[in-house]
């Protein structure tokens, strides 16, 4: 009677067991599918949100290139383009004044570029901020070989060297130096009343000069 027991006791044991590592084993196989089902989902989100950043970056960038160029219009460029290669499509003139434009700026989808001519550029004022090389584009398109004078035989004051500044009545060489360094520093003259601000020149220099000057 007590191996019988024995033996019952043992069978009831290996049942215990036997179910305990069937639960235990289930128990893993669903841990295991959500992992994989996690990092499935992961995968699926990162691939989604791949492709809805590729749907948000343009597959090419349209501009219009305006103003003092040879060919302006709509152009079509790559991703990644820069305002000169727009520029270069459209082509420059001898007039072109492009040292007033960020030449290396990133192109913006549907943006304007208007390239200003050199006259344009001078009849902007002393208002206007040119960068140092427009300000020396400015200077060179200013300082021609060959100047003689403005329309009527007036002295073009955004134009003139020194000899032709020291012309005027009252302009000596240290006045025509501090004109030249005036529109060097802050761009030309919009209007003849302007250089009155330069440093020497008031109203009753003006008056002497005024009706022997032009801007243009």
């Amino acid at each position: 009677m007590e191996k019988r027991h024995q033996v019952v006791i043992l069978i009831i044991a290996a049942v215990i067991l036997f179910g305990a590592g069937y639960k235990y084993a289930k128990v893993k196989q669903a841990g295991s599918t959500a992992g994989d089902a996690v990092v499935s989902g992961q995968q699926d989100g990162k691939a989604s949100l791949a492709e809805e950043e590729s749907a948000k970056e343009p597959r090419e960038i349209v501009v219009h290139v305006a103003g003092e160029v040879k060919k302006p219009g709509v152009y079509h460029l790559p991703p990644g383009s820069r305002v000169i290669d727009a520029i270069d499509l459209a082509g420059s003139t001898e007039d072109s004044a492009l040292d007033s434009l960020n030449l290396a700026a990133p192109l913006e989808d549907g943006k304007q570029i208007t390239v200003l001519s050199i006259k344009e550029l001078r009849q902007q004022g002393p208002g206007r901020t040119l960068s140092p090389t427009a300000t020396q584009s400015f200077n060179a398109a200013a300082n021609v070989t060959g100047y003689t004078g403005g329309s009527g035989g007036l002295i073009n004051i955004n134009l003139a060297g020194p000899a032709q500044l020291e012309e005027l009545p009252g302009i000596g060489p240290s006045l025509a130096q501090r004109i030249i360094d005036y529109r060097t520093q802050n761009g030309p003259f919009a209007a003849v009343e302007d250089i009155k601000n330069v440093s020497g020149i008031g109203e009753k220099r003006f008056e002497q000069i005024k009706s022997r000057i032009c801007v243009n």
